[in-house]
């Protein structure tokens, strides 16, 4: 975000980016500083003709949807700040974490997550789709099970507008399985099951540098950790999958990392 929208489709194509999310924001922080039009009519302008789609925005991390009172107020409110920023920048999805239950049951966390969530939805614009990214579980983490995820989108009042994203490294911390074909065709049959396989929008491809169903969230390059290289292929030849968008969001130091990472990735698409 340095430098504003218009650095954008630079660092995009320097990563040869074929999708993109990014945040609209500082992604630490609660403030987000008003939004300049000519650096946005850049921003549109750059998009529409540069072949990169579809864009996503990935909510700050800080506002927790599961919370209640007025933290509950104070998430509300940024993540549809966040939306509405979408809708000014021409961006469909928003992307936000499921949030912490800080000790409270999983129903009541279920309730708060639900009535929090169609608050958003009912005061953002209708061209913006919210996409609930499943966690690691780690600590009070919620929604690193698909049931979890199930129950949110059936609380949903205008659940046309929630859609997934499915984090392979959070996914195998919370003990899914992706290394082989059988157990990838296994974790795909339950999301279907539970949640919808046409609800899933993107799938954030990492490896993971911990072991599965650790619980930790800790992304790693590609096929250099314990999914491996084998997991990482049938991950994005799977027929469900392969003709998602993807996106990588492993360690880096610089350009040079991406670049690497998305070349060992291409090397295994099929």
């Amino acid at each position: 975000m340095a430098g504003g929208f218009s650095k954008v489709l630079e660092r995009a194509r320097a990563a040869e980016c074929e999708t993109m999310q990014m945040f609209s924001s500082n992604p630490r922080g609660w403030a987000a500083a008003e939004l300049d039009p000519e650096d946005v009519a850049r921003f549109r302008a750059d998009m529409k003709g540069s072949g990169i789609s579809p864009v996503f925005v990935h909510a700050p991390y800080l506002p927790n949807p599961a919370a209640a009172g007025a933290d509950a107020k104070h998430a509300v409110k940024v993540l549809i700040t966040q939306a509405e920023r979408c809708a000014v920048l021409g961006v469909r999805f928003l992307i936000l974490h499921m949030g912490k239950g800080l000790g409270a049951s999983e129903a009541r966390v279920v309730a708060r997550t639900v009535k929090n969530v169609n608050s958003v939805l009912a005061n953002s614009p209708d061209s913006v789709k919210l996409l609930l990214e499943n966690t690691a579980g780690a600590g009070s983490e919620f929604g690193y099970r698909f049931e979890q995820i199930a129950a949110i989108i059936v609380g949903v009042k205008q659940r046309d507008r929630v859609g997934v994203v499915v984090d392979t490294a959070h996914a195998f911390a919370a003990g899914y399985e992706f290394r082989t074909r059988a157990g990838l065709d296994a974790t795909l049959r339950e999301f279907d099951r539970l949640v919808g396989i046409s609800r899933l929008h993107l799938v954030h491809l990492n490896d993971s540098k911990v072991d599965f169903g650790s619980r930790v969230d800790r992304h790693w390059h590609i096929g250099e950790g314990k999914i491996g290289k084998e997991g990482m292929r049938e991950i994005v030849n799977h027929p469900l999958l392969r003709n998602l968008p993807a996106v990588m969001e492993t360690p880096r130091d610089s350009v040079a990392d991406d670049l690497r990472n998305l070349k060992t990735i291409r090397s295994l698409a099929a």
